[in-house]
């Protein structure tokens, strides 16, 4: 099939090596110049007001090139099951590549959503319909498909009477297995932004005997129970599912999983990930570069990490 360039909102960014970039004194001055009780304020705030300031300088900033993705599209299906985990009604979608249909026997990848998404805006830059024909570099990614489904805010861990954990392990999972997607000998990889990020993460640590392959872009990584309190009241129902949910302390269960995790180095999580950088095992790709916390970085990131679960997930090549 052909590759056509898709419409500039639609982002592609290849990286190669591991980069860690500063941000200096441009940056600097426009503090200062916000005044004084402003930057007091905005460089303590997690979000917004750090993140204005790095964005108005251009140290958010970049370079998302288009796009390119193979014509036509796969099919997606879209569907309703009542989740026990979750206490409710779960809606999910099931992403195809190009020359696929339901009834294929295929790789997955489960995409996890942001804090405020869903299942339907799970991905930055592209849609899950567009992104199992997206093309990197030039090369069609290998044959695999993706499935998104509605986890809540509760940071994909365990929350009494709100379980989406177990949700994906227990419920998504074997649906999509019985349709023949991620049934082994064809491996299941995992994919998340922000609190996706974080949860892929979890799911990988959690069940590395499900999950062959993570790829977490910004991920949001707290290393203490109050500062996860503090920022987000909601993210860990106590200190003690903190503590079994934390994906630094636990990182070493990722040994045979293929990790890829992607930082930019003005997020307000990065110190987290830092923390998780060191913790991770040897052989773990960690890309540290400039960017914020923002849909730009995301979707810069988002073709490298589709690329790498491709590239680590069996039956896809």
């Amino acid at each position: 099939m052909d590759a056509v360039a898709d419409p500039p909102d639609a982002p592609r960014a290849a990286w190669s090596r591991r980069r860690i970039l500063g941000w200096g004194g441009a940056a600097a001055a426009a503090v200062v110049a916000a005044g004084a009780g402003a930057v007091e304020l905005s460089l303590h705030q997690v979000l917004p007001g750090r993140q204005e300031i790095l964005r108005l300088d251009g140290s958010c900033s970049v370079p998302v090139p288009p796009a390119r993705f193979q014509r036509p599209l796969g099919p997606t299906t879209s569907g309703m099951f009542v989740s026990r985990a979750r206490n409710r009604t779960v809606a999910y979608t099931v992403a195809y590549p190009p020359g696929h249909a339901p009834g294929s026997l295929l790789p997955l990848i489960v995409v996890l959503h942001a804090y405020g998404a869903d299942h339907t805006n799970a991905l930055s830059g592209m849609t899950l319909g567009q992104a199992p024909a997206l093309v990197v570099a030039g090369n069609p990614l290998p044959p695999v498909a993706l499935v998104a489904a509605d986890g809540g805010g509760g940071y994909w861990n365990p929350h009494p009477g709100d379980d989406p954990f177990a949700m994906v392990v227990d419920e998504l999972l074997p649906r999509c297995r019985a349709a023949g997607l991620g049934r082994p000998p064809a491996g299941t990889g995992t994919l998340g932004i922000s609190m996706g990020g974080y949860g892929a993460l979890l799911l990988a640590e959690k069940r590395p005997d499900l999950f062959g392959a993570v790829a977490a872009i910004s991920p949001a990584v707290w290393t203490s129970y109050p500062q996860a309190r503090a920022a987000n009241p909601g993210a860990y129902a106590s200190a003690a599912a903190f503590a079994s949910a934390d994906v630094v302390t636990h990182a070493a269960a990722l040994g045979p999983v293929a990790v890829r995790v992607a930082s930019g180095v003005d997020d307000p999580f990065h110190g987290g990930v830092e923390a998780l950088d060191s913790a991770l095992p040897g052989g773990a790709e960690v890309e540290f570069s400039k960017g914020c916390h923002d849909e730009g970085f995301f979707a810069a990131q988002l073709p490298p990490s589709l690329a790498f679960l491709a590239a680590h997930l069996p039956g896809a090549g």
